[in-house]
């Protein structure tokens, strides 16, 4: 009989109902049984069979839970996370992993010496034009990389009420929110850099939190950089990479989070497929042939995160995103602060 995750989603804010929750409601090998909603039931609609709970100490006091999703506000994912480690629980934490490198570190060491699988959710891997980048890079389609340009931004000329994620501190804002997953991205394709240079500024009119930022990751030969603005009306290339052989360039987001927020389910068919007009565009050499036209966006899927979760809990395989690795991008994050702070480059 094939083993079920008994599985505790601890909120049902966007990330629950956009991202965590759909893919394990499609997933048979994990039973949600609990989710923490403080004050709502609007989980009751993916999940009516999961019993709602208003504090995580019912969760935690529950011996047969196996795995808790933390995807609360990031200042409370260290306490979360630690308290689910000591009671013998697997984690899944949205990112970022905690709020600095110390409090990640501690989570590594605890969930070592508890024999715990502790990974973070940069599903952001499994979107279809970061695969396809992926390719392009591993494959050498472009020669000897001389730069790697990536842009994450949104167009919100307001201030949203009512979130914690524009209220004033250091670590609100977008380097946080969207620079965890570009960061993710630049290591998984590159490693670490050589140094950081980082500009982080607030454009809106009465923001509190930094919602720009401008991020060279400075590598041997090239230099990745990174970008997300909250004024972006109309944006430009999503990925513009060039080499010593060509150019790729990529316009548009991948589109499992629209189908998501708008009631889609992650097992429809077709699911993560991008239309013909949305593929990117290449220029290079192939053979010592050029070539000049469109690349086909390979299909995104997060449900391949947790696919992977049941994989390392039941099946003893690899973890796919190791919680060293969302150190090493919050080791990034803390030189980006000291860079835009300091006005100088850091050397890592």
């Amino acid at each position: 009989m094939k083993a079920i995750i008994q599985t505790a989603i601890t909120s049902f804010g966007m990330s629950g109902r956009v991202f965590h929750g759909p893919s394990l409601a499609v997933n048979p090998s994990f039973h949600v049984k609990y989710i923490l909603e403080r004050s709502k039931n609007l989980s009751k609609q993916l999940f009516p069979d999961a019993k709602i709970v208003r504090t995580y100490q019912e969760i935690l006091n529950d011996p047969d839970i196996q795995l808790i999703i933390i995807n609360t506000p990031d200042k409370l994912h260290y306490e979360m996370s630690k308290l689910a480690l000591e009671k013998g629980k697997h984690v899944v934490i949205e990112k970022p992993l905690t709020q600095t490198v110390e409090q990640a570190n501690e989570l590594i060491q605890l969930a070592k010496k508890n024999k715990l699988m502790l990974s973070v959710y940069q599903n952001r891997r499994w979107d279809g034009d970061f695969l396809t980048v992926q390719k392009i890079v591993e494959n050498k389609m472009l020669g000897k990389l001389v730069e790697f340009e990536s842009h994450f931004d949104r167009y919100r000329n307001f201030i949203k009420p009512n979130t914690w994620k524009e209220e004033k501190g250091e670590k609100h804002g977008v380097l946080y929110n969207l620079g965890s997953h570009m960061i993710d991205q630049g290591l998984v394709l590159f490693g670490m850099p050589q140094s950081v240079t980082a500009h982080l500024d607030t454009l809106r009119d009465q923001g509190q939190v930094k919602d720009y930022y401008d991020i060279r990751m400075q590598y041997k030969g090239f230099a990745a950089i990174l970008k997300s603005s909250y004024l972006v009306r109309e944006p430009g290339p999503r990925y513009s990479i060039h080499g010593t052989l060509g150019s790729f360039h990529k316009w548009g987001i991948d589109p499992q989070e629209e189908a998501l927020n708008a009631g889609h389910l992650p097992n429809e068919s077709g699911w993560g497929t991008e239309a013909e007009s949305k593929w990117g565009t290449i220029n290079t050499e192939i053979g010592n042939l050029h070539y000049k036209g469109s690349i086909e966006t390979k299909a995104g899927n997060y449900n391949l995160y947790y696919e992977n979760i049941y994989d390392v809990l039941v099946n003893n395989e690899e973890l796919q995103v190791k919680p060293e690795e969302s150190r090493d991008g919050l080791i990034i994050l803390e030189a980006c602060l000291k860079s835009d702070q300091e006005k100088r480059t850091i050397i890592l």
